[in-house]
């Protein structure tokens, strides 16, 4: 990760503003579109309207719409790279880019989106101060602009024994799964994992480390979905990384 001084400036606009004037090219993290495709299109239909939260100038809406997504919404915190995607997009009426902070999508009416995509905003705002407090007020906007029955989809370095407890606040139907962090467009072996197979996610972390075994290699895929007849209370204090 980056030094202690940049991650507490993960949620400042001049820190991503700095930081997409100096990049050249896109940039995705954790995983690209091709990779986590089998996925996506099990859980979100090529109609559905789509919300990429902290898109940066990642090629992962791009690659959807090339997929056959018909409407994708990406905002981000930084107007340099907004302004830069705009520009870059301007003749793909299906990519539209919004400057906005994901703690407030005010802008956005209340159950709007069909799904939300998320791969590594929470990630971020967890790195920098006041990491608890931003993380609820985002997850509470990705809550509020989500349909019934929506999907929020958080693509994660962070392991189930530290961000369960988070997601649990807000959502109470939870799957998991998970990929390899390293995947070869010309592999040819079969994964470790089975990308489309959720992982047996309930209370005891401890089911979860005897499956992954202790410290695996892959990134988690947290599929949650709104329900408001089972919207947890405001809970407990929460452990996050």
């Amino acid at each position: 990760m980056a030094s202690e001084s940049s991650t507490q400036a993960y949620g400042e606009p001049s820190y991503w503003d700095n930081r997409y004037s100096n990049e050249s090219g896109p940039f995705d993290w954790y995983q690209k579109y091709h990779s986590l495709a089998p996925l996506i299109n099990l859980y979100v239909s090529r109609h559905h309207r789509i919300l990429a939260v902290g898109c940066g100038n990642s090629a992962f809406s791009e690659g959807m719409v090339d997929d056959g997504y018909e409407d994708v919404i990406n905002v981000d915190i930084s107007s340099v790279v907004i302004e830069a995607m705009q520009k870059k997009y301007c003749n793909c009426p299906q990519l539209k880019y919004v400057k906005m902070d994901v703690r407030d999508m005010s802008a956005f009416e209340t159950c709007s989106f069909d799904t939300v995509l998320d791969k590594g905003t929470l990630d971020s705002l967890l790195c920098g101060n006041n990491s608890r407090h931003n993380a609820t007020k985002m997850l509470d906007e990705v809550w509020r602009v989500l349909k019934e029955n929506g999907v929020y989809i958080l693509v994660t370095y962070g392991a189930p024994s530290y961000r369960l407890s988070l997601l649990r606040r807000t959502f109470s139907l939870i799957k998991l799964h998970v990929i390899e962090k390293l995947i070869s467009e010309k592999r040819t072996d079969p994964p470790k994992w089975d990308l489309l197979k959720p992982v047996p996610c309930d209370n005891d972390v401890r089911v979860l480390d005897t499956v992954l075994g202790q410290n695996p290699d892959v990134h988690y895929i947290y599929i949650c979905t709104k329900d408001s007849s089972l919207k947890p209370d405001q809970k407990q204090d929460l452990a996050v990384e």
